[in-house]
């Protein structure tokens, strides 16, 4: 594999696809004409982009710090860390990647409202400060709230804001299981880095959690995100989304793994199971969601 394509960390890619599809879902019906779908793909550009964006800062930013340089981690390719790309490469390409969403983020903003330039301004700030600056947030333990935040209430809700220009209580209600599947993502990775993390004095969550209750509060978010979906169907009037339920199926195998004392590469697989149960989840919740009763 192309070592810029995995250092955009695939597996994570569906914590950008998954909010901009039910959002999107949330929209219909809503706007007179039918779903403007410039706007969707734009918005779906835009989420994938900070994304890779994300994931390569925290690359460049761990490894000019040295979090990276310890050969027996294990986990995704760290370009940086692992001396497989420059520094001032890998920040280059951050600023790339979080240019595409700041330019294709700009055209949502002129065809919506300049509400979206604070929105996209805050998104690629928070990107950058997860582990970039003097006093990064995800080494304070904060990192879940910032993917159920804008990989989940921001994507989910700007997406279908996009299309209608307002924000309603079925697309904010549908962003709290979406964010919680992408916070599950963030969980289960962090958990993995635990021992690594602990020694160079990373304090993600998981960090400060230890390793068995945060194996407790990956299942809590997960069967969490699932027992949000009756409300979210139930009480906005489209039943149908009900069946992200059967979602559940598939989660069932990295939940039983990571009860069960999972470590290293065995949490890498999970990381990857999880992000399947989040595709399965997005793609029933958005068909779902899409059908009018």
């Amino acid at each position: 594999m192309n070592i810029w394509v995995a250092g955009a960390r695939p597996r994570t890619l569906p914590a950008a696809v998954v909010p901009v599809a039910v959002g999107t879902a949330c929209a219909v019906g809503e706007v007179p004409g039918g779903l403007i779908w410039w706007r969707a793909v734009a918005a779906m550009v835009v989420a994938l982009a900070l994304q890779v964006a994300t994931n390569y800062a925290n690359d460049y930013s761990d490894g000019i710090r040295g979090t990276d340089a310890d050969d027996k981690r294990v986990g995704p390719v760290r370009l940086v860390g692992q001396g497989l790309a420059s520094p001032g490469a890998v920040k280059r390409a951050t600023l790339v990647a979080f240019g595409v969403a700041g330019l294709v983020g700009a055209l949502l903003a002129i065809a919506v409202g300049p509400e979206l330039f604070v929105v996209g301004a805050a998104a690629i700030a928070a990107g950058w400060f997860y582990t970039g600056g003097p006093r990064p947030y995800g080494y304070a333990g904060l990192g879940e709230a910032f993917v159920f935040t804008f990989f989940g209430v921001v994507a989910t809700a700007g997406s279908a804001y996009v299309q209608t220009g307002s924000l309603s209580a079925l697309a904010l209600g549908a962003s709290v299981p979406v964010g919680l599947l992408a916070t599950a993502l963030l969980v289960v990775n962090n958990l993995r880095d635990i021992p690594g993390d602990s020694q160079v004095g990373k304090r993600t969550l998981a960090v400060r959690l230890g390793d068995a209750r945060t194996r407790k509060l990956y299942a809590a978010i997960v069967a969490a995100a699932f027992a949000c979906v009756p409300f979210v169907s139930g009480l906005s009037g489209r039943p149908y989304g009900a069946a992200a339920l059967l979602a559940v199926l598939l989660a069932r195998v990295p939940v039983v793994k990571v009860l069960s004392g999972a470590v290293g590469p065995a949490l890498i697989e999970v990381l990857g199971d999880t992000g399947k149960v989040q595709l399965l989840f997005g793609l029933l919740f958005t068909i779902g969601l899409s059908i009018l009763p």
